[in-house]
């Protein structure tokens, strides 16, 4: 496979590398101790608990040591997009005498703002630029299924009473040849770019988190969407670039992303980035008719 051509047929208007990035994005000049840290919501239009919960903590390890908390606005779901949002996350924290240095809601002007924009639909030249670099490593690859073809491989794999998702044997267009791509664009085809997990059944990961100490998990072997096909990237991706060029430290979120650190520690891997430190922490419950909910 010529991975140059690829690159050049997928992202033909793609002209930084990721050294201009990395350029433009120098490391922090912060205290030796200092931590860096952020609050990522979508923008939904409201502030719950256990967001309250993770940003006082946020909050609390960045300023003990001159750090940086700063607010990153994840809105590549316009469905979910609220006007207003970051005005009402920024003013709710505020009532709990809790800042932001940085981020979305400050004037673009600012200083302090040198590694925006912080929101994540006017980012996407960023991600596509490092979207080119994985291809043009054979890290990642068009998919062309449709709906239909997936929802048949789907189907197949209960039949074969395996785990279901796009990997091994199941990722068709895993190998598909370089003259069938470039048919496939010339006929105007939809696709999806997705990564090309080096993932294996049989291994394990092994992280220490903050919290919880030392985990092993099984290593990611999904070949996951990078870019979805209107060429917006999905959580994954986005999530690894943006800490990597914000250089954020340390990542406090809810446990139920703790299933996710093995296809994250691939990611930010296979970019040739240091992975963040990640602290899982426990939702807060209520009981509901006997028994627990968020």
């Amino acid at each position: 496979m010529d991975y140059n051509k690829l690159a050049q047929m997928l992202f033909p208007d793609v002209k930084n590398s990721p050294e201009y990035y990395e350029e433009k994005f120098p490391y922090r000049k912060l205290p030796a101790k200092a931590q860096v840290t952020r609050m990522a919501p979508s923008p939904t239009g409201f502030i719950h608990l256990g967001n309250l919960y993770s940003a006082l903590a946020d909050e609390r390890i960045a300023h003990r040591h001159g750090g940086v908390f700063y607010l990153r606005i994840e809105d590549t779901d316009a469905k979910r997009t609220v006007e207003g949002a970051v005005d009402l996350v920024i003013n709710s924290l505020r009532y709990f005498d809790i800042e932001f240095d940085e981020g979305a809601g400050f004037p673009d002007s600012d200083p302090v703002n040198a590694y925006g924009p912080y929101y994540q639909t006017q980012r996407v030249d960023i991600y596509h630029t490092f979207a080119k670099e994985l291809v043009l490593k054979g890290l990642a690859y068009p998919c062309f299924c449709t709906e239909e073809e997936l929802e048949a491989v789907r189907l197949q794999q209960e039949t074969d009473k395996v785990l279901t998702g796009y990997y091994g044997k199941y990722a068709v267009c895993r190998d598909l040849s370089l003259e069938t791509i470039e048919e496939n664009l010339k006929a105007g085809k939809p696709y999806v770019l997705r990564l090309r997990s080096q993932g294996s059944p049989e291994n394990e990961i092994t992280f220490t988190d903050s919290i919880k100490g030392e985990i092993k998990l099984p290593e990611n072997i999904h070949d996951v969407v990078l870019l979805k096909k209107d060429g917006i990237p999905t959580y994954h991706f986005a999530h690894a670039v943006d800490d990597h060029l914000m250089h954020t430290t340390h990542v406090i979120r809810s446990d139920e992303w703790l299933s996710s650190v093995p296809l994250h520690l691939q990611l930010f891997h296979e970019l040739g980035f240091k992975a963040p430190k990640y602290a899982h922490i426990s939702p807060i419950m209520k009981n509901d008719n006997g028994g627990k909910r968020k």
